[in-house]
């Protein structure tokens, strides 16, 4: 779930890159160009990302899942949740002892969890996706890699005038201090 599109969506990104371009990530980037100051309200694709990860761990359709259920899909929205915190959202949010927790806390806990994260350490987690070879710039060969795991049939001058449009100085590639500039319109 917090795959490539994911990240690109809460950081802002797939809306920035390329000019004429198609889509990178489905994006609506509804941020200010304040990268610190946080969201107050949900955007419906972040509800709707909540919700998949809901159904995709709720198996049986009944509403709730349990522990285990519970850390993966935190996982898929990009909460890496330590077992005393899943213990806890359990504890905190289930109506009986019964180990579960139903869909309503669940979208509760997790669009409280997505409102109070950092628009920067967005952006970071979404510029370390592309940065795939972890070499801290976004080279051609990284994009050419995001786009087809995207699905995204762009040409090689395409992919080429992405880079060239936000390589402020002139490497070939995108540094996180670009991305940050790609992502905040700075």
């Amino acid at each position: 779930m917090y795959s490539s599109s994911s990240a690109l969506n809460h950081a802002g990104v797939g809306s920035k890159l390329g000019g004429r371009r198609r889509n990178l990530s489905p994006v609506t980037n509804n941020r200010t160009n304040n990268v610190s100051k946080p969201r107050k309200e949900l955007t419906e694709e972040q509800r709707h990302e909540i919700e998949e990860a809901f159904r995709l761990f709720d198996m049986d359709g009944d509403g709730k899942i349990d522990y285990h259920e519970l850390k993966v899909a935190m996982r898929a929205l990009g909460f890496d949740a330590k077992k005393s915190e899943v213990l806890d959202i359990l504890r905190e949010n289930e109506r009986s002892d019964s180990g579960y927790i139903s869909y309503e806390s669940f979208l509760r806990v997790m669009s409280e969890k997505i409102l109070a994260r950092d628009p920067l350490d967005e952006i970071k987690r979404a510029f370390a996706l592309f940065d795939q070879d972890q070499t801290g710039k976004i080279s051609l060969r990284n994009l050419r890699n995001i786009a087809k795991e995207l699905n995204e049939n762009l040409e090689e001058d395409e992919l080429e005038a992405m880079i060239n449009e936000f390589d402020l100085d002139g490497d070939g590639e995108i540094s996180l201090e670009e991305f940050i500039a790609i992502c905040t319109d700075h």
